[in-house]
């Protein structure tokens, strides 16, 4: 079981759906299985012209921009019902990827203690002849 906010979008939908049946209803009126719910997205999703949409896409769409939103890893399992947080960081590992190396770097850069040096000066590089490189013997 889980339990998910109602978006702000999502509310002003249901807000004018009838109050006599579940929101997801099938055409008698009965709450959907779960895979039933799945196979009706699938029909919905190609009636609207989006073949390669599929619940599970937008499962996982969904975790990729709670991710961009720097939402925790405990934080959108607990919206998409995943069990495990290794599926979580499957699913959103290339999430802002370019924006998360940018932040890495002023991190770097911005060190707390306030140097912003190389550690490895240039006299301690592995590339004299008194220090080779491992794999460039010659």
């Amino acid at each position: 079981m889980i339990s998910i906010p109602v978006h702000s979008d999502l509310s002003a939908v249901l807000e004018n759906l009838p109050k006599d049946r579940p929101f997801i209803a099938t055409q008698a009126g009965n709450a959907r299985t779960a895979a039933g719910l799945g196979n009706s997205m699938r029909d919905w999703c190609d009636e609207a012209g989006l073949p390669a949409c599929t619940s599970h896409g937008l499962r996982k769409a969904c975790a990729r921009r709670l991710a961009e939103a720097r939402a925790t890893t405990h934080e959108i399992a607990a919206i998409t019902g995943h069990k495990t947080l290794a599926l979580v960081q499957l699913y959103t590992e290339a999430a802002g990827r370019e924006g998360l190396a940018d932040s890495a770097m002023e991190k770097l850069i911005a060190r707390p203690n306030g140097e912003q040096n190389v550690v490895n000066l240039p006299e301690e590089f592995a590339n004299s002849e008194h220090k080779a490189l491992k794999g460039k013997e010659k």
